[in-house]
């Protein structure tokens, strides 16, 4: 086992950084294993090329192991978006969804309903904005038809930091498909996997192995359901002699284009194996005090805070929502002292992870200090 300060210890950002929702730095057993499996390719020595091969089914079983899905049950995609158009262009009836989803969500439910006619967006209607975006059991539940097939959602809403109650989900929607964009809580977050049925996510952000990698998970209720329009030619099948093309392989391989890139496979295995070493609960903890202190310092100086406080209902995002004419104030203060935050819609996203140090925080409180300031004058 990996302790929680050894696996922070292999990242590097610079002090400042808080922008994880959007795009985590690389530590270092990613940047490494790049590197590694690069210089073999440039160097192409005797029988090295076959061994970029095993990476595929070494990432279906790092993703397996953090997901509780088999391994055969994932494959290997190049990003969240591209797994979430294999789910939804393979529905066939409602799908119903927030239409405050990030856009991997929202795009892929209408592009394959514009495309194929055979998917019907349900987008959810909400009674206030103080919780738009939030989708809870009770939303759900209220605005189910009896032509919803599926329900998608993300694990972590990027708008609002809100941890989605999947188990809660499930219960209210039967044997309906759930489908889960996991990206904003993979590998920070002890979720109930088990209870979807599609699972897609990247390793972009949290899990912090850089760009082009990612998954796709699918139960035994969803490979029976979904049609994989989207499928091309799969490794180790044969090529074919001729025009006539073979039907779509049985199970999840059938949700793939081609094959993925080795060297990406081989950072976002390296990546997931780094996290299960020192285990996804232990992540969550060092991450959830490292938001507690964020909170504690937006409170210091009466900066409304409008994601959940909670942490049963949060992962690593806090949202600080200040007076309109105040955000460009917000977002100046943080800039010049060179902190790293998204700034959207007329809130800002700070983002912590275990590697987020005592100096950040510093950075931070010296950013909203200066900030209450400069509206008390």
């Amino acid at each position: 086992m990996t302790t929680i300060d050894e696996y922070a210890d292999q990242f590097e950002e610079e002090p400042g950084y808080l922008d994880f929702a959007r795009v985590g730095p690389m530590g270092r057993a990613a940047a490494e294993e790049e590197q590694a499996h690069v210089e073999l390719l440039r160097r192409a020595r005797f029988g090295s090329i076959e061994r970029f091969l095993d990476e595929d089914a070494r990432v279906r079983e790092a993703v397996a192991t953090l997901t509780g899905f088999p391994a055969e049950q994932v494959t290997f995609q190049p990003n969240t978006s591209t797994g979430l158009m294999h789910a939804m262009f393979g529905l066939t009836g409602g799908v119903l969804l927030s239409g405050r989803e990030f856009p991997s969500l929202t795009f892929a439910a209408v592009r394959a309903s514009e495309a194929l006619g055979v998917v019907v967006p349900q987008f959810i209607e909400w009674d206030d904005d103080v919780n738009a975006g939030r989708v809870t059991a009770g939303i759900v539940k209220e605005q189910l038809t009896p032509k919803t097939v599926a329900v998608a959602v993300s694990l972590v809403d990027y708008r609002t930091g809100y941890l989605a109650d999947l188990e809660g989900i499930r219960q209210v929607i039967g044997d309906r498909l759930l489908i889960v964009d996991a990206v904003q809580g993979f590998g920070v977050v002890d979720a109930p996997y088990e209870v979807a049925d599609v699972i897609a996510s990247g390793g972009q952000k949290w899990v912090r192995a850089g760009w082009g990698n990612g998954f796709l998970a699918m139960s035994d209720r969803a490979l029976e359901r979904l049609t994989p329009v989207f499928s091309g030619f799969v490794v180790g099948e044969e090529f074919p002699d001729g025009p006539d093309i073979p039907a779509p392989p049985s199970g999840i391989d059938a949700f793939q284009v081609t094959r993925g890139s080795p060297v990406a496979q081989a950072r976002f295995a390296s990546a997931l194996e780094s996290i299960a070493a020192v285990g996804v609960d232990t992540v969550n903890e060092r991450i959830a005090e490292r938001v507690d202190r964020v909170i504690e310092v937006a409170d210091e100086f009466a900066i409304p805070v409008s994601s959940p406080r909670d942490r049963r209902e949060r992962a690593g995002i806090v949202v600080l929502e200040p007076a309109p004419d105040q955000l460009t104030a917000l977002a100046a203060a943080l800039f010049n002292q060179g902190l790293s935050a998204t700034v959207r819609d007329g809130h800002v996203r700070l983002s912590a992870h275990v590697s987020t140090s005592d100096e950040t925080l510093g950075m931070l409180r010296m950013a909203l200090a200066a900030f209450a300031t400069s509206t008390t004058i």
